[in-house]
């Protein structure tokens, strides 16, 4: 097979090229460091890619934010990148397209983290599958939950986790705000790759979420990063602080039953390869 990854500098792109290498001959394309030039902001006509690709894996995002240009940016990425991508997988004769969105793509209105990138997602799957319908392109689009690591790269995105993870390294108390226990949804990037390779591999058609089976709550968190470290640290609640609200999801193994992999890797032990990582440095 030959893949490409449109959005190949990201932290998915990486983990999923090891995934994908061993029955796949693997390109990446993006703005700037991978094997060729793809901007989802160009024109649609100037988006052209090479012939005889069997899939093309679209990780590609903008995560948005609270002002009018990130507003714009995000839709203009997510939802019109995702269509102009679309059309040039048609063009090219691709043999699929598989779309990563994000679990955050359900949530409605009334939700405290509902926010541009969670709509532009919405509006790219929804504009996608219209398009890939009409066309006759095969798409799977796929739904991870919060995606965590090993290295700073995923800081970023998930500063919650590795502030966790950087207290029980120091040795000190955890201390969560509110009474409150809340909950969250993470899944191991490297999970994340292993499904996308066997959506590819199979041919899998559909929406699927891609989660944690079970929701974690602040405090399991907490442990499992104290844990890591075999930190003598304990977790605590501060009820001064406001409550922190859940961001929980229903458990939805659908996909897991098509591609027969369920994700492998608890908090316990992805914590725990983090804690490696620290120590191997210099």
């Amino acid at each position: 097979m030959k893949i490409l990854l449109a959005g190949g500098t990201s932290m998915l792109a990486q983990a999923l090229r090891p995934a994908l290498a061993p029955f796949a001959e693997v390109l990446t394309a993006g703005r700037s460091g991978c094997d060729m030039e793809l901007d989802l902001a160009w024109p649609a006509e100037r988006m052209a890619l090479p012939a005889g690709l069997d899939a093309v894996i679209h990780l590609g995002a903008h995560f948005g934010g609270q002002s009018f240009a990130d507003m714009l940016a995000a839709e203009d990425v997510n939802v019109l990148g995702a269509l102009k991508l679309a059309d040039a997988c048609v063009r090219a004769g691709v043999g699929q397209l598989v779309q990563v969105s994000s679990i955050f793509a359900a949530l409605d209105q009334d939700s405290p983290f509902h926010n541009v990138y969670a709509l532009s997602k919405r509006h790219g799957e929804e504009l996608t599958q219209l398009y890939c319908r009409s066309a006759g392109l095969p798409l799977a689009i796929v739904r991870p939950a919060q995606m965590y690591g090993e290295g700073e790269s995923f800081r970023r995105h998930q500063p919650f986790v590795y502030m966790l993870l950087d207290r029980a390294q120091r040795g000190e108390d955890i201390v969560l705000n509110g009474n409150h226990d809340a909950q969250r949804n993470y899944i191991h990037i490297a999970d994340v790759a292993e499904v996308l390779a066997r959506v590819v591999q199979q041919r899998v058609e559909g929406r699927y979420d891609c989660a944690s089976l079970s929701n974690a709550r602040f405090s399991e968190i907490a442990a499992a990063a104290i844990a890591a470290f075999g930190s003598a640290g304990t977790v605590r609640f501060d009820p001064s602080k406001p409550d922190t609200r859940d961001n929980a999801f229903a458990s939805d193994d659908s996909l897991y039953q098509r591609i027969d992999y369920f994700p492998r890797i608890s908090l316990t032990e992805g914590f725990a390869r983090e804690a490696a990582r620290r120590r191997a440095l210099p």
